[in-house]
This record gives structure tokens, sequence and C-alpha cells, in this order.
């Protein structure tokens, strides 16, 4: 039952309740009208009777009818239902005639007078009562399960509005709103609470990109002329500035990763241009590298997107690769999406969603140089986002597989009429 919507829940605890209620009217009116016609028959042949034993009384003469017949001396003993007349008539139900009798004295002595009414017009009515009900109970019943489907629907339709809306309401569109009725009912009301904790929820989310944003652009400053200033004190202590500089390196990056993370947070726009991305695989592996790294490249897959921001995914998943790579890192593109797979120690299932959250490492005492910011996998996979696409990791025998696929219109695609490379 709990699996049954709410407009399906009402409309049928509404139906069986009306249908009980009709049931039991029903019931109560046949009850009802049976007696009160029955009622009616017996009060016509109580007054018969009383009639019969007026005229008996004046007229001394006219004598009792035969035992065994109507007005006779010895009435019949009834069969079924018996009741008292408002003069003391005997009132029997009985053979589908109301028998009413009375007693009277006569010159000559007692007489029982009596007089019967038929009961088939009561039974014609009750016949036709019940086949009234028959048709109109459940006329009525389905009447009401379907004028209550219609109201339901009509009442749930703001509810379901409000339900799709804010489904459809992320990070990245906290700018929307859900639709608020013209009513001013329980609905209207959770509908402008609802766009009310939207509001609050999107200026706090602005005010932390913001931040982000800022801090990050902050730090850009002080950090080149940190690297400038030790650049110059080279010549008297090699050895510890160029330790400095590698800390200074790598705050610089991540000064850039908060800067990258923070526009793609705000959902910033993408410039729509084609991309080949066997090119930018290329360009991606080009750089001198500890391991050795395979291109398996396809041309003319082409990508609808940021340039810049699909240069930086690829070069990401090259670094995370050679990273953990033991001797080989293979890069593949093909007409599917790009394919980046190490043959590292591997990416434990567990671990396959974590690896993509910011600030996470897989092996948490690795040396810092080696381990990286954490922040690369997350870029990776929020940029893959904003193209429309996935980035997952995938099964393989040994080491690590990471696989780019868009899953809407517009890239990557490998145009019918150019030839694919063999």
């Amino acid at each position: 039952m709990n699996r049954l919507s709410v407009r399906l829940r009402v409309t049928l605890a509404a139906t069986v309740i009306v249908a009980t209620v009709l049931t039991a009217a029903s019931l109560v009116l046949i009850l009802t009208m049976r007696d009160s016609l029955q009622g009616g028959v017996a009060d016509e042949a109580a007054r018969k009777v009383r009639a019969s034993a007026a005229a008996l009384k004046e007229d001394p003469l006219l004598d009792a009818a035969p035992p065994g017949k109507d007005g006779s001396a010895e009435p019949t003993p009834p069969k079924s239902g018996h009741g008292t007349g408002t003069g003391g008539e005997k009132v029997v139900m009985a053979d589908g005639y109301a028998t009413a009798s009375k007693v009277v004295d006569t010159i000559d002595g007692p007489v029982t007078v009596k007089a019967r009414v038929s009961l088939a017009p009561v039974r014609n009515a009750l016949d036709m009562l019940e086949q009234l009900l028959l048709v109109g109970v459940p006329a009525l019943v389905v009447l009401m399960a379907v004028m209550t489907w219609q109201l339901m629907g009509r009442v749930l339709t703001p509810v379901e509005l409000i339900r799709a809306t804010f489904a459809d309401i992320t990070a990245k569109n906290l700018h929307r709103r859900v639709p608020e009725p013209v009513t001013r009912d329980e609905v209207a009301r959770l509908a402008r609470t609802m766009n009310v904790t939207l509001g609050q929820l999107e200026s706090a989310v602005d005010r932390h990109k913001q931040f982000v944003a800022d801090a990050a652009h902050e730090l850009r400053n002080p950090v080149a002329t940190l690297s400038a200033r030790l650049e110059l004190g080279m010549t008297q202590a090699p050895a510890l500035v160029a330790e400095a500089l590698t800390d200074v390196a790598r705050i610089k990056e991540l000064t850039g990763d908060l800067l990258l993370l923070a526009r793609l947070d705000g959902g910033e726009p993408l410039i729509g241009t084609d991309v080949d991305l066997a090119q930018v695989a290329a360009e991606a592996t080009a750089r001198p590298a500890p391991v050795k790294i395979v291109l398996e490249l396809e041309s003319d897959v082409i990508v609808t997107g940021s340039r810049s921001h699909l240069e930086r995914m690829v070069a990401n998943l090259v670094a995370n690769a050679v990273r953990h790579a033991a001797s080989k890192v293979t890069v593949r593109v093909t007409a599917d999406g790009l394919d980046v797979i190490d043959d590292g120690p591997g990416i434990p299932v567990a671990a396959r969603e974590r690896v993509f959250q910011r600030f996470h490492r897989l092996d948490e005492a690795r040396a810092r140089d080696a381990g990286g910011s954490g922040l690369g996998l997350a870029i990776a996979r929020d940029i893959a986002t904003a193209h429309g696409g996935t980035l997952t990791v995938q099964d393989t025998l040994h080491g690590a597989h990471l696989a780019f696929r868009i899953t809407t219109p517009g890239g990557p695609n490998t145009p019918a009429d150019r030839p694919r490379a063999e």
C-alpha cells in the first residue's frame, strides 16, 4: 500500500467509504420502505374490518361469513407475521395478503369479521426499489471514484510540478524556483517556503564560491612574488631555494586548481567549439615522462566544448596515470571517447567513486611529491560533467582504467563522411 500514489490511495479510500455508506443506506431504505408499505396495507385491512364491524352492529340481521372464508367465525391460523390494529383488530401477514380480523358482539352472539388486502403492490414497489438501487449504487460509487480521481489530480498537479522542478535544481542552477500556485492553501505555502529556502541556499553557495575565487585570486600575486625572490637567492643557497621553489610551485598549482573548481562550481559557460580529442591527447602526452606512453588515436573524434578545459582534463588523467604506472600508460581515443590505462596497482572497487572526491588520495601514506594535491581527478570529472559526459573507473585485469564518455548529443563523434584511421 505504501507504493501506491497519494492520488490512488485517496481515491480508493473515498470509494470504499462511499460504497459502504451507500450500501448501508440502501439496506436501511429497503427495510424502512418494507415496514412502511406493509404497515399501510395492514392499516387498510384493519380499516375495512372496522367498517364491516360497524355495519354489522348497525344491521344485526347481517350474518358472518362461513368458517374458513373472509368474515368467518373461525379464522385461519396465521402462517407468518401478525399484529394488532388501533381498534383491537388482529392483523396477520401470510400467503401474500394482510388479513385483519375482529370479534363483534351481535344479538346472535360473537361473530368474527375478517378482511384482507393483497401485498402484491408492496412487493412490486420493493422489487422496483431494489432494482434501482442495484443499478444506482454502483453507478454512484463509480461516479464518486472518477470525480475523486479527477479532483485529486487537480489538487496534486501543483505538487507534481513543484517536485519535478525541484528535482532539476542542482548546485549549478540554484537560481531556479519552484512554481507557486495562485491559491492560498498548504501547497502554495509549501512552494513559498521552498523558494525562500532555495534563495537562502543560493546566497550561501554564491558566497562560498566567491570566497574560494577571491582567495585563489589573491594568492596568486604573493605566490608569484615569493617565487621571484627565491629565484634571486638561488646563487646563495641553491639546495634550500630549490626545495622552496618546489613548494611554491605546488602552492601555485593548488591555487590554480581551486580557482578552476570555483569557476566550474559557478556554472561558468563553456565556449562551444569543435575540439579534436586525438590532438588534445597527443599534446597532453608530448612532455617527457618517467614511464612509456603508448598512443592509440583515431582521427576525427570531435568533441564540442572548451578546448582549454578538455586539455586540462586529459592532462590530469595522464598525470594521474603516469604517477601510478609501473612501466606503461596507454592513451586511447576512439569514437566512444577517451581511455587512459596504466599498469599500476589499480583502484579497488570500493574506492572507484572516492577517487573523484576533492582532496582524496588512495594511499594517505604516500609521499607528498608522489601523491599530488588530490584535486586532479575531481577537476577531470567536473570538466567531463560540464561537457555532458561521464568519467568513470572501468574494469581491467591490471592497473587502472579511466574512461571519458559523452552521453549527450554533440560529441564526441566520428562523422560518417570522414574516414576513420586504421
